[in-house]
């Protein structure tokens, strides 16, 4: 499968509180490849993808966050207009509902990484592969 592991910890909504987590990925030489940040008023969903999912559930959890691991799916998205569109086509074509995602570039102007989450990645991926998408697995990710 060429899903990639992500990590979702909830973080108080207060000062301080994710420099905690990034003391504690530091402390253990774990390194974040890209992250997301929802809040609401109280707190946060603070979403990470580090190469070493295990060993950073283990040490931000020894460190009393809660964290749960989810499997997403990293596809890459051309940077131009209608890049985006396109992808959703494909979703919409097999009515794909994405729960939510979120987007970064790694040293490639030409191509974003569009990181989605769905309620059934196994499904997802049996459903657009076939398709013209370009799939980033953890070899490709974290490299």
């Amino acid at each position: 499968m060429r899903t990639v592991k992500q990590l979702s910890l909830f973080v108080e909504n207060t000062p301080g509180s994710i420099s905690k987590v990034c003391r504690v990925l530091k402390e253990n030489d774990l390194s974040i490849s890209t992250l997301s940040l929802a809040d609401t008023s109280e707190f946060g969903i603070l979403r990470l993808l580090i190469k070493e999912s295990d060993a950073a559930a283990k040490a931000l959890t020894a460190a009393g966050f809660v964290v749960k691991s989810a499997d997403v799916l990293a596809l890459t998205v051309p940077n131009r207009a209608g890049g985006l569109s396109e992808i959703f086509d494909i979703l919409d074509k097999h009515d794909l509902s994405v729960e939510y995602m979120y987007a970064f570039t790694a040293g490639n102007s030409e191509k974003a990484v569009i990181v989605f989450r769905f309620e059934d990645p196994a499904l997802a991926l049996e459903k657009i592969s076939g398709e013209k998408v370009e799939l980033i697995g953890p070899e490709e990710l974290f490299a």
